[in-house]
Parts: C-alpha cells; sequence; structure tokens
C-alpha cells in the first residue's frame, strides 16, 4: 500500500513536471521550460498579456465644408439699364415678349417690359382702350426706349358709332379702325419713341387668316406713313406654298412645333422665333440710337450754329494764329522755299507755241548715237536678245 502510494505521488510530480505546474502559477509566475520540452526543444509559448481596459477615444468631429458649386453659365457682370423695350398688344404679344425675354438674355443693358392685356384689341375700346392707354404711358414715369405692338387677334367684331354698327371690315369700319391705328402711331411720333408694329402671323382657320391679311396691310400702310417700322411674320410660319405651318424650323434650323393645337398662338419655340425678326430690328434701332457719352455743343440761339469760336469757320486758322504770334519767322533757304502747286500748262490736243519745248523728244533722239543706240535699236525696235555674257544668268554654254 505504501509502495502504491507512493507510486502516486511520484506520477502526480511527474505529470505536474510535464505540464509546466497549474494554470494559475503559470499566469502568475513566469513560465518555464519543462524536461519534456527541454528533452525534445520545443520553444516556450509566448506569455499572453494581460489584456488591458480599452480606453474610449472621442470621435473626432469633421465640420462639413460648403459645396462647390460649379455653373455652365458665364457670370455676366451687372449693368445698367439704359434700353426699356415696353411690349403691349393682346394674347400673342404677351408670348412675343417672352420670346424676347429670350433673345435679349445676352444684353443685361436691355430691359423687357410686359404691357400685354389678353383678349384685348382696337376695337372694343370699352373693355380696353389701347390709344388712351398709350397716350397715358408715355405722358407716366415710365421709360420707354422702343414700343412694340402685336394686336389684331380679337378685332373681327362690329364697331359701335353711336347708335350706329358697323360690320366687321365693311367702308366705315375700316376708317374708324385705321384712324385708331394712327392715333397709336402718331402718340409715338410725338414724342420721338420708335414704334415697331408687328404684323400678326398666319392662322389655321383659313377665313380668320385671310383678315389678318387685310389687318396687316393696314398696319403697313399706317405706321410707316407715321415713322414707325412695320416687321412682317408671315413668311417665318408658313411652309412652301404659302400655307399655314404647325411645324417649321425654328431659330437653329431644327424642324419644330411652332404652333399650339388652336392654330392660332405660338409655342415657346414659335414665340422665340417671332422674336427673332423682331429682334434683328431692335438690335439695329440700339445701336444706331445716340450714346450717352456725346456732350452737347452750345449753339446760338438764332442761327442754331455753335457759339464757341474755335468751331466757327475760320476759327481753328486764327487760333493757330493766335498760338505763333510772336515767335520769330525762321528764314528757310531757297530750296526749301514753297513751290507752286502747278507748273507750265502744256497742251493736250494742237501744237504748242514755238517758243516752247516739247515734253518728249523723238525715238530716235531719245536712243541717241553710236554703239548704245544701235544695241537699243536692235532689242527694242528689232526684237533681238543681246549676246549672252560669261558669267551672267542668260549665258547657258558650257564650261570649257
Amino acid at each position: 500500500m505504501r509502495l502504491r502510494s507512493l507510486a502516486m505521488v511520484l506520477a502526480a510530480a511527474c505529470l505536474l513536471l510535464l505540464t509546466g505546474g497549474p494554470v494559475s502559477l503559470a499566469q502568475q509566475q513566469p513560465q518555464q521550460r519543462s524536461l519534456f520540452q527541454m528533452f525534445w526543444q520545443i520553444p516556450a509559448q509566448p506569455r499572453t498579456a494581460t489584456p488591458q481596459p480599452r480606453q474610449r477615444v472621442a470621435p473626432v468631429v469633421r465640420r462639413r465644408e460648403a459645396p462647390v458649386v460649379v455653373r455652365d453659365d458665364p457670370v455676366i457682370p451687372k449693368v445698367d439699364v439704359s434700353s426699356h423695350i415696353v411690349v403691349m398688344g393682346d394674347s400673342l404679344a404677351n408670348l412675343l415678349a417672352n420670346g424676347l425675354d429670350d433673345a435679349l438674355n445676352n444684353r443685361p443693358d436691355v430691359e423687357v417690359v410686359h404691357k400685354a392685356k389678353p383678349d384685348s384689341g382696337l376695337v372694343r375700346s370699352d373693355f380696353y382702350d389701347w390709344p388712351k392707354t398709350i397716350s397715358e404711358l408715355l405722358a407716366s414715369d415710365q421709360k420707354i426706349s422702343i414700343g412694340v405692338i402685336l394686336l389684331g387677334l380679337n378685332d373681327r367684331q362690329p364697331i359701335r358709332e353711336g347708335e350706329t354698327v358697323h360690320e366687321p371690315l365693311s367702308p366705315r369700319w375700316l376708317e374708324l379702325y385705321r384712324d385708331r391705328i394712327d392715333a397709336i402711331a402718331n402718340a409715338f411720333a410725338g414724342k420721338r419713341v420708335p414704334l415697331i408694329w408687328v404684323g400678326a402671323p398666319p392662322m389655321q382657320n383659313g377665313r380668320l387668316s385671310a383678315d389678318m391679311v387685310t389687318f396687316n396691310d393696314l398696319y403697313r400702310q399706317r405706321v410707316e406713313k407715321a415713322g414707325g417700322q412695320y416687321v412682317d411674320l408671315w413668311g417665318g410660319f408658313v411652309d412652301a406654298e404659302n400655307r399655314y405651318a404647325a411645324i417649321g424650323p425654328d431659330v437653329s434650323g431644327q424642324p419644330v412645333r411652332l404652333r399650339l393645337g388652336d392654330g392660332i398662338h405660338f409655342t415657346a419655340a414659335g414665340a422665340r422665333k417671332a422674336a427673332h425678326f423682331v429682334d434683328l430690328v431692335i438690335r439695329r434701332m440700339i445701336e444706331a440710337a445716340p450714346q450717352n457719352s456725346v456732350i452737347a455743343l452750345p449753339v446760338s440761339p438764332e442761327t442754331g450754329a455753335p457759339s464757341a469760336p474755335e468751331l466757327q469757320p475760320g476759327g481753328v486758322e486764327r487760333l493757330i494764329d493766335q498760338m505763333v504770334a510772336g515767335v520769330p519767322v525762321i528764314g528757310l533757304p531757297a530750296a526749301l522755299q514753297a513751290r507752286p502747286l502747278a507748273g507750265p500748262i502744256q497742251p493736250l490736243t494742237g501744237q504748242a507755241a514755238l517758243s516752247e519745248q516739247p515734253l518728249l523728244a523723238s525715238i530716235t533722239e531719245a536712243r541717241g548715237r553710236g554703239d548704245a543706240a544701235l544695241q537699243l535699236e536692235r532689242v527694242f525696235g528689232q526684237g533681238i536678245a543681246p549676246d549672252p555674257v560669261p558669267g551672267r544668268l542668260d549665258d547657258y554654254r558650257w564650261p570649257r
């Protein structure tokens, strides 16, 4: 029994030696190599470090930067408005004003003022009196550089004159309608404001389109008589056979829809195309207008001539004489003295006086005499080339 107990103790001791001792001791004391590891040359396992408590790091707060906006459109500097384009008329004029906004977008010095009134015209003055409105507008503080008018769409109605009602396009109706056009055109002419009257485009309804032709003829005659300018839109909205076309080329030449389904009003592309014809006239008027940098010179109220002495006839010469007064006169040699403007007169026809010498001598006298004269006669008279000179460019002989 004692031997068995002793053997069990020895076996436990060997087991401790082979395993390296209890786990708790291995964790608290430095790990040692056992006899088995030393015999088989097994390296000791690395000591596991005691896990340290993880420290919490404050999160890094990143500032949100403002996004960078890249714009494709150029930044146009702010420019004072010097030209005010006032657009008046009916619903078509309202669409035309939208097209002018797009057409004149690259001119910050030009402003388009919308003054159109839908469902208005020259017939129903009880609904909207355009001649009276325009007279008041010209007399107000509204800045108007150029006036643009487009109407007529709602004018196929009877005109009432007192108790009499005149049918559309009757002789008396045309006279009254013409007088209302003259009232507007003369109001602009009296204020010296340029007027552009835009003709109505063709309509899908044939009868309405025929009446627009009559209206356009009246607009052209009366406006041009008052000094205004008429712009015709008809050719831009018809096909090759001069018929109404809802689809056609836009300002870039691409075929698009130009008119709405009602056959009357413009689409956005159609309004831009209509504005193209008016834009050309507006730009030409703006360029021809006097600029603000022109300085008015003082003039005489009686004659209208400049009152400044140097601007009167001969004033510059007198001013120069005053400047050089007292300066000593420098004498010039005979060779540098002033020569006459013209020499002796030689007659082109007839014979000169006997005492005068001819301007040109004869060919024989001009060539002279001797070998030089013979050589000139041979070259210019007979057309024989001179003999080549050795070493000159015309010497084609092979060297020997």
